[in-house]
């Protein structure tokens, strides 16, 4: 019973949150939102790196703010990775987040440097994911289709029934699919390309990865999907091809970010710094990982999209973020584009 009571107090004391409430925590204490096998090699990787210990929380980001908002003052956990823009704008209107300005900063690609000044430093970007398509060569040729370069060309009759894309209802890829075509045509000639986008879908699939993953199988010939899905499907040995449209194209953009009052404020840093740094980003990597990361200096597979390939809209990413703004797009959506005659 003894040995028992020993282990259990020992265990108690490993967890992240028995540090809470003292001057200084241990070990620093991150709130990861990636794959727990990511998030567990971000860790191994960081603690060989720098000698400083660190524990991982795996959450949502919704529940990364919920529990920002009710430990506000005296908080469990010391970084946030990584955070979305649109929930780490809520968090600064509550003076949340930590600003620091990390010295890898000037190892970033230009994009990731303004993003993060944008924030005043509370968030710098970790990668950037960007949305396009991607289609099955071998299918694309047996049908004799043309091959498909901008987000126009998608509404060609020769794709009908051919292309597959998640429902912006259920999948955040879809919604971001939406909201870069409203972007780029505006709201009423941007519904008007996805009705006649519509007589080409063949399925709204609730994933967001779907469409992509029944291209490579060739049970569909195109799937609008991140690139970095795409290329994952090339990468497994799949004959797809990656398309970042020539219009331009809307990004996801995460990071990583500082809580206000840490307790572990120094070690916070280090993993804010080892993040953005080759070690840590070179963890995505090898965990065959596609996005473009930040650091100019990151690995990156042959096959993954470059950011000289790629245009970027001048994409604002918190337009929709709020309830009202995207229940709207979403009820139009359903009202015009799903129900269209095709």
């Amino acid at each position: 019973m003894k040995s028992r009571a020993v282990i259990a107090v020992a265990a108690f004391a490993a967890l992240p949150w028995a540090f809470a409430g003292g001057p200084a925590r241990a070990q620093v204490v991150v709130n990861c939102t990636f794959e727990l096998e990511w998030c567990e090699a971000m860790r191994v990787k960081f603690e060989a790196t720098t000698g400083t210990k660190a524990a991982i929380s795996r959450k949502t980001d919704g529940e990364v703010l919920a529990q920002l908002k009710a430990e506000a003052g005296n908080p469990r956990f010391d970084v946030w990775h990584s955070a979305g823009p649109d929930v780490v704008a809520i968090a600064n209107k509550e003076g949340l987040l930590e600003s620091y300005k990390s010295p890898k900063l000037p190892e970033l690609h230009d994009w990731a440097q303004k993003a993060a000044e944008a924030t005043k430093y509370t968030l710098t970007p970790i990668y950037t994911g960007v949305i396009g398509f991607g289609y099955n060569s071998d299918l694309l040729a047996k049908k004799g289709m043309p091959e498909p370069k901008c987000w126009a060309d998608l509404t060609n009759p020769a794709y009908k029934n051919e292309i597959q894309m998640a429902d912006p209802s259920t999948s955040g890829t879809a919604l971001t699919m939406v909201t870069t075509i409203l972007q780029i045509m505006g709201d009423d000639k941007g519904f008007a390309y996805l009705k006649e986008l519509h007589k080409n879908i063949n399925q709204y699939t609730r994933s967001g990865t779907a469409g992509i993953r029944a291209a490579g199988r060739g049970e569909t010939t195109i799937g609008i999907a991140f690139l970095h899905d795409s290329v994952a499907q090339a990468v497994q040995g799949f004959p797809v091809k990656t398309v970042a449209p020539c219009e331009g194209t809307g990004f996801e953009m995460p990071g990583v970010a500082i809580v206000k009052d840490a307790r572990n404020a120094e070690g916070a840093k280090k993993w804010y710094d080892f993040a953005l740094g080759v070690d840590g980003q070179n963890v995505s990597f090898d965990m065959s990982k596609f996005q473009i990361q930040s650091n100019k200096n990151a690995k990156q597979h042959p096959l993954a999209p470059r950011p000289d390939q790629v245009k970027l809209i001048n994409y604002d990413i918190l337009k929709y973020s709020t309830d009202e703004t995207r229940n709207a797009v979403l009820a139009r959506f359903d009202k015009e584009v799903k129900t269209a005659p095709k």
